[in-house]
């Protein structure tokens, strides 16, 4: 084999302080924070509560039409469901020759995916409610409306909040494969990486997206816990 005068060329990787073999390289990843890992965990947050985020508002708005029209159920059901039973990378790609190699492509399967999560979840919420309750709220003369909104909906909050934890570790789990299509979110430089030998930036981005869906799972059961104080009031005198 011929080199170049000066000899082979060698990555530089982590500017020198990692080599080539290393497993892990902390210097790669203070160095490359700024204008590598943290652009990408950005991204992979927007792009996961955007999904979320219209999944949610669809799936409410299914739910409260199958909570009142229950023949309504078993189309959205069986629709959501069967999103939810095609891979995700064929899901993806099935978008690209209408929208291309987009975000909207990314957002369109990744809102998908979380349909089935909230709607089921919602739809039981909202039918785990009491009839004695709802019949007391009639006796106080609440119309249907205020007793769905002041009644059902309340009630129903913790399933709602399981569904929407699923749903968005589910999200942040397929946005990864996502980058595929457009590179955007921590999928890319774990894509990227698995073309090197070098792999600090593969488990760097890996860990990083492990760690997002933890920190959003815990942000939700907080978020939960704030707008249910009842739900704690009733375990403790349970207790």
């Amino acid at each position: 084999m011929i080199y170049p005068a000066d000899g082979p060329v060698i990555p530089n990787f982590g500017g020198g302080d990692c080599p080539p073999d290393a497993t892990f390289c902390w210097a790669w990843v203070t160095k490359n924070w700024g204008p590598e890992l943290a652009p990408h965990l950005v991204q992979h947050i927007y792009i996961t509560a955007i999904a979320v985020g219209i999944g949610l508002v669809i799936s409410m708005i299914a739910a409260t039409i199958a909570y009142r029209m229950g023949w309504f159920e078993k189309g959205f059901l069986a629709f959501s469901t069967l999103i939810y039973t095609i891979p995700a990378l064929a899901f993806f790609l099935f978008f690209v020759p209408i929208t291309g190699l987009s975000l909207l492509t990314i957002e369109i399967g990744l809102t998908g995916y979380t349909l089935l999560l909230l709607f089921r979840n919602a739809l039981t919420g909202l039918r785990s409610v009491p009839p004695e309750v709802t019949a007391a709220a009639a006796g106080m003369g609440m119309t249907p409306r205020q007793t769905f909104v002041r009644i059902n909906l309340p009630l129903a909050v913790p399933s709602i909040m399981a569904g929407l934890r699923i749903a968005t570790v589910t999200a942040i789990s397929l946005a990864t494969i996502a980058a595929q299509v457009t590179p955007l979110g921590l999928g890319e430089p774990i894509f990227t990486a698995l073309h090197t030998v070098f792999k600090t930036e593969l488990i760097a981005a890996g860990v990083l997206a492990i760690l997002l869906a933890l920190v959003a799972d815990t942000l939700l059961v907080l978020l939960q816990r704030a707008v249910t104080p009842w739900v704690r009031v009733r375990r403790t005198g349970v207790g």
